[in-house]
């Protein structure tokens, strides 16, 4: 005999995914965000804030807001090489803008450029190319930017398709100002801080789709003497650039009893 069978049980509705907005503290006041980018720093970069960039692996900053026009990527180390990748991501196989960096002590020379995001959203990519012994400390900030001064703007001069030229500076220059562009065609450089015949201190591959739109912006460290930047156009002659060059601070407190290598102080 066999028991009287029992109802089936009542299925319950599937659940349903609910998107909710909390309210949060956010700057200086209280307020809803539906949409948006908050702001991503208050204060100046502090050395928490930095990300630490192993040998092969990559880190991503994303800025949705169409508000954030320009990003400063710095780049450093405990004083080994740095080697890395920077592109700039707008929308699907898109790169408007990347540059491949070598530097021969990261800490010496930290790397600090400026990236033009118009338009986003915007994705920054750096990727630590070198070795696994060689981390590589990452900071991606959108306010409180470096501008090139108005010295650097008006010391631009055009550097023809596969031309090159010198700036070599005094000792007493702590670091110096790189502001390249072009009239709106793409801009393919290779900018190099030597010390010395063929020692190459510093080196970047710079491409951008647009050099009018996506101008590129750099502060070197040159400590010591004998520096020199190279800028290298790349490009073929149909592409010239304009690139000034200008020393960003200088230090007073160099005497001239200090020891030169490669010319005089006073030079």
């Amino acid at each position: 005999m066999l028991g009287p069978v029992a109802a089936p049980a009542l299925r319950h509705a599937s659940p349903v995914m609910q998107q909710t907005f909390q309210r949060e503290q956010v700057g200086y006041g209280t307020a809803i965000y539906t949409g948006g980018v908050v702001p991503t720093r208050k204060a100046p970069v502090k050395a928490d804030s930095t990300i630490l960039v192993q040998g092969g692996s990559l880190r991503t900053w994303s800025y949705r807001s169409p508000s954030v026009e320009q990003v400063q990527v710095v780049l450093s180390t405990e004083g080994r090489p740095l080697d890395a990748d920077i592109e700039l991501w707008h929308g699907p196989d898109n790169t408007p803008c990347k540059m491949r960096v070598y530097v021969e002590n990261g800490q010496l020379r930290p790397f600090s450029a400026v990236i033009e995001t118009p338009r986003g959203p915007n994705t920054v990519a750096i990727r630590n190319i070198g070795q696994i012994e060689f981390p590589i400390a990452a900071n991606v900030v959108a306010d409180q930017v470096d501008s090139p001064s108005a010295d650097c703007i008006a010391a631009s001069t055009t550097i023809q398709g596969g031309a090159l030229r010198t700036y070599p500076f005094d000792p007493t220059v702590d670091s110096v100002q790189v502001l390249l562009k072009t009239d709106g065609r793409p801009l393919n450089a290779r900018i190099e801080l030597l010390q010395g015949p063929n020692n190459n201190k510093q080196v970047i591959e710079l491409y951008t789709e647009d050099g009018l739109d996506r101008p590129f912006f750099a502060i070197l460290e040159t400590p010591g003497s004998g520096n020199v930047v190279r800028i290298v156009n790349t490009a073929p002659i149909e592409f010239p650039m304009t690139a000034g060059v200008v020393p960003h601070s200088i230090n007073t407190d160099m005497s001239a009893a200090d020891v030169v290598i490669g010319g005089d102080i006073g030079r």
